[in-house]
């Protein structure tokens, strides 16, 4: 049975490296016959956070903000690409994800990690893995950190040289954990409804 995973990506810069990453995960899952969607953060291009969805009375929010809304609460996964910015979270990233609340809930996250040196984005991720616990989603185990990432994906996403045989390697631990947890939680919501 296929699953609805987002793959959710924030930078904002205008030579983005970390695209690659979340192409090559896109790819990945549907590889292994997953129905992936990336959101990319520029693209939907949500303002800086003044309300979050939940405050906008019902039709008057943003389209572009229901229309992620609607796509949150249908996807059975998530999988965030973060890079790390001095020691901390892609803004952009954050931005996006914080308009939402109860729209995360109930439903598993993955994170991968990436920067241009040698810690992968590492930082970052363990920064991601409280705040997408707060928001209600069940973090699996398993990460990716890449990295250098000039050095592991290709322009297209595809695994170059040694770190990208790494990636490549850790890819199928990583979705299988991130699966088996996508399948467990829409078996438990069909049997029981979630308490809140």
């Amino acid at each position: 049975m296929s699953n609805r995973i987002l793959v959710l990506y924030g930078s904002y810069r205008s030579d983005r490296m970390g695209i690659r990453l979340a192409q090559f995960l896109v790819d990945g899952l549907r590889g292994k016959g997953q129905e992936v969607e990336l959101i990319d953060a520029q693209a939907v291009g949500l303002p800086m956070l003044d309300r979050m969805y939940k405050e906008y009375k019902p039709g008057e929010a943003p389209a572009a903000m229901a229309e992620l809304a609607a796509k949150i609460r249908a996807a059975d996964g998530f999988v965030f690409v973060t890079g790390e910015y001095n020691w901390g979270m892609q803004p952009g990233l954050k931005n996006l994800t914080d308009h939402f609340l109860e729209e995360w809930f109930w439903r598993p996250a993955a994170i991968a990690s990436y920067s241009a040196g040698r810690l992968s984005g590492a930082r970052a991720a363990t920064a991601w893995h409280g705040t997408l616990s707060e928001m209600g989603m069940v973090v699996v185990s398993s990460t990716l950190a890449v990295g250098p990432i000039g050095q592991a994906l290709s322009a297209e996403g595809k695994p170059t040289g040694d770190s990208g045989d790494a990636l490549a390697q850790a890819f199928p631990r990583f979705a299988d954990d991130l699966l088996w947890w996508v399948e467990a939680g829409r078996e438990q919501r069909a049997r029981k409804a979630p308490p809140y």
